[in-house]
């Protein structure tokens, strides 16, 4: 079935970006047809929503950026060269990159980056690899981050002052220790280390068959000289001051060693909190110190940031879709009308679902829960008013861990997220969104099939 589905899904799915457009026309037609929005409205929160998230895409690209340029250094590319004596055959590769970006993925989604960069690397090295699957299952690891330290939505609901909390739905906090620190959440985690991994070991092209990284390599592309030839290659044929200031150490060295107080500051007042912004400032610390020298450091920036065009100019329209939902009133009505008929016993699994279809359109976790998390956690209090209060906060917790569940799974089925991975994956290699994407779908029946008996049956 994966083979089938690989050949010929990619003749129905388009580029990300016409997903992007489709959506936005059937969101659309959806809020004019369903709400009291005409056309105006519905163009007018088109357009307000398409800004809302800036923020959030910068985040993302500079993520992306500074993570690819790490992992240009000499410091990654020598664990890359220990790490690659553990896999010589294809599913030792296949094996290594699902259990090491699950691992990776636990500290934060955007650690995808590292695994894609592993990947391409040791398929570069193993013959017989499917690069096609490989990046599915670099894609696919990256999953466990819902039940990680990073995961949005129960780091929200334990925030003081979130917004739920600030419009009166819940009294106060709900702490991750009912969240993250849940069995349920335990068997998800467990659920990307073995089952997972076993199904995509068992699911895994023939060598034979494979397409590998010199396979679908570009004609033109050429080796690149290393990011310290470059760096040396911008030199003057005399000494002058520029060249001792882009090429030696130690300007470099105070800025990486004040970034790098400032995060060891952070996690010694804060705990190990981790968000984008301390995410993507450890990155940059890391970086400065790996590249040592200025010039070595803009070459690496220069290379990282070649090809996250889709990135920059999708996640916008994406934007602009949660605002037809949000501010058309169209995401809480298709919420309510989910929860309209849901029991205490089947609230979680009506989450699952609500997480997973709003996932589509809206592929931002904070995104989905402003929309759609108001109606989920009044329904979980509403069904739980007859609960002893320990079991009723129980069921709050586990309806956003459901949600956040359900909004992870889709993103298999949305290419969207794609764009993080290709382009570290994709770089001078001949590869698109939907040759990975057929690889997806049986692992994402597996993934959501079991999270959804974790949430239905294990006791609050």
């Amino acid at each position: 079935m994966n083979e089938f589905l690989s050949r010929h899904l990619p003749r129905w799915i388009p580029d990300p970006f016409v997903f992007a457009l489709v959506l936005t026309l059937l969101v659309a037609a959806l809020a004019m047809g369903l709400t009291d929005a005409g056309l105006g409205d519905v163009l007018g929160h088109w357009y307000d929503g398409f800004w809302r998230l800036l923020e959030f895409g910068m985040q993302m690209v500079l993520l992306l950026a500074t993570g690819y340029a790490i992992a240009l250094s000499p410091v990654a590319g020598g664990l890359i060269d220990r790490l690659a004596r553990l896999a010589r055959t294809p599913g030792a590769v296949y094996a290594l990159v699902l259990v090491a970006g699950a691992l990776f993925g636990l500290v934060s989604w955007g650690w995808a980056v590292l695994t894609a960069v592993l990947a391409r690397e040791l398929a570069r090295r193993t013959s017989g690899v499917d690069y096609a699957y490989l990046v599915a299952c670099v894609y696919l690891s990256s999953g466990s981050w819902a039940g990680g330290l990073s995961s949005t939505i129960p780091l929200l609901i334990g925030t003081e002052g979130n917004f739920l909390i600030e419009s009166g739905v819940i009294d106060g906090v709900v702490p991750t220790s009912a969240t993250l620190g849940t069995w349920v959440n335990a068997g998800y985690v467990a659920l990307y280390l073995l089952p997972v991994p076993l199904l995509m070991l068992w699911l895994r092209p023939a060598a034979a068959a494979a397409k590998g990284f010199d396979d679908l390599r570009d004609d033109d592309e050429q080796v690149p000289r290393s990011v310290e030839e470059e760096a040396e290659r911008t030199r003057l044929d005399a000494a002058c001051l520029s060249d001792r200031l882009n090429h030696d150490a130690w300007v470099q060295g105070i800025v990486a060693i004040a970034a790098t107080w400032v995060v060891v500051r952070h996690f010694a007042t804060n705990g190990f909190a981790l968000d984008l912004n301390i995410m993507i400032f450890l990155f940059l610390a890391l970086g400065l110190l790996a590249h040592r020298t200025p010039m070595r450091f803009v070459v690496a920036m220069k290379r990282a940031c070649s090809n996250i065009s889709g990135i920059v100019f999708q996640y916008p329209f994406y934007a602009g879709i949660m605002g037809m939902m949000m501010f058309s009133g169209l995401g809480a009505m298709i919420s309510e009308w989910l929860v309209s008929q849901a029991t205490v016993q089947t609230l979680p699994l009506v989450a699952q679902f609500s997480g997973a279809l709003v996932n589509f359109a809206i592929p931002s976790a904070g995104g989905e829960w402003a929309v759609i998390g108001p109606s989920l956690t009044q329904a979980a209090l509403d069904l739980g008013s007859g609960l002893p209060e320990a079991e009723r906060q129980a069921l709050v917790a586990r309806t956003a861990l459901a949600a956040a569940y359900g909004e992870t799974s889709t993103n298999l089925l949305q290419p969207f997220f794609l764009l993080v991975i290709l382009p570290v994956m994709g770089a001078g290699v001949s590869i698109q969104a939907r040759d990975v994407m057929g690889y997806l779908v049986v692992p994402f029946l597996l993934i959501y099939a079991v999270t959804a008996l974790l949430v239905a049956l294990l006791p609050l």
